[in-house]
């Protein structure tokens, strides 16, 4: 296959777990405007990252499909949290409005809550036997010492200033450890040893870096059409990013400094890392 059929491939297997996530049970409305914002579209970057890491130890992915799931419903609980009036603001996502232009702003919290609690139900209801280990990764990435502590950090900037340091812990928190965490879960869940499992620890932690760096160019470069969202909002908000801190031309050098770091750090994977490679050379094309 090339490399976007196998991109296909394990999208449309995360697509399909994904009609099936919300219980018939959810009441309404919440369970529209979690499904409104599950099912809007996008790359499907994260779930992607944890099958295709499974499938170069495990080709089976039935037993991943439910993490992948889960994964996808903690990114979106993030994005609608981040798009609320008292976040960033946001009326557009993906080219659609956002959930709580839809729903309400009460309903599109409890859209995000219902997402984030269900992803952990649905980890916890696998008999998978290294389940617990997967689920304990997704939890550390995505909470008060990762993915949260990035908002934070990325939120508090706004008001006590910007500086190098704080920048990279925005960055490798805000949005590598949700990029870290999917490649680490799909190597625990196919059995990988801890040396391989460190090998993509790395990988997701440069390739996390670079895609950030990457969003922070298009924010001035981009258009809506192709983004999905409005640019300039970064500047509005005086946030930390690559381009603030260092220049559009600074930051194509540092992503691209990045991926190959990622790239190098596949090398103990050999050429089942193929599709990995690929994808974190076909993500810095976005700003080439």
């Amino acid at each position: 296959m090339t490399y976007q059929e196998r991109y296909d491939y394990f999208r449309l297997a995360a697509e399909e777990a994904l009609r099936a996530a919300i219980p018939a049970d959810v009441p309404e409305p919440l369970a529209s405007a979690m499904r409104y914002s599950l099912m809007a579209g996008g790359k499907r970057l994260r779930p992607v990252l944890l099958l295709a890491a499974h499938a170069m130890m495990q080709p089976d992915l039935t037993d991943a499909l439910p993490f992948a799931a889960a994964l996808e419903m903690v990114h979106t609980y993030s994005l609608i949290h981040d798009d609320l009036p008292a976040m960033d603001n946001d009326d557009l996502r993906r080219g659609k409005p956002t959930c709580h232009k839809v729903y309400g702003e009460g309903m599109a919290v409890l859209a995000g809550d219902g997402l984030l609690s269900l992803a952990f139900e649905t980890m916890a209801a696998s008999a998978h036997p290294r389940a617990f280990a997967a689920l304990g990764e997704l939890a550390a990435r995505c909470g008060t010492r990762g993915m949260v502590a990035g908002q934070c950090a990325d939120l508090t900037a706004e008001e006590t200033g910007r500086d190098e340091q704080l920048l990279h812990y925005i960055h490798l928190h805000k949005t590598a450890d949700l990029i870290t965490a999917p490649v680490v879960m799909g190597l625990t869940l196919a059995g990988a040893d801890a040396p391989l499992v460190a090998a993509g620890r790395a990988y997701g932690q440069c390739l996390g870096v670079a895609f950030q760096i990457i969003d922070d160019i298009l924010d001035v470069t981009g258009t809506a059409a192709a983004l999905g969202k409005h640019p300039g909002k970064d500047a509005q908000e005086n946030k930390c990013t690559w381009v603030s801190i260092y220049g559009v031309d600074q930051a194509r050098r540092d992503a691209a400094r990045y991926t190959e770091q990622a790239v190098e750090s596949l090398a103990p994977w050999g050429d089942r890392a193929d599709f990995l490679i690929q994808l974190a050379r076909h993500a810095l094309v976005r700003v080439q």
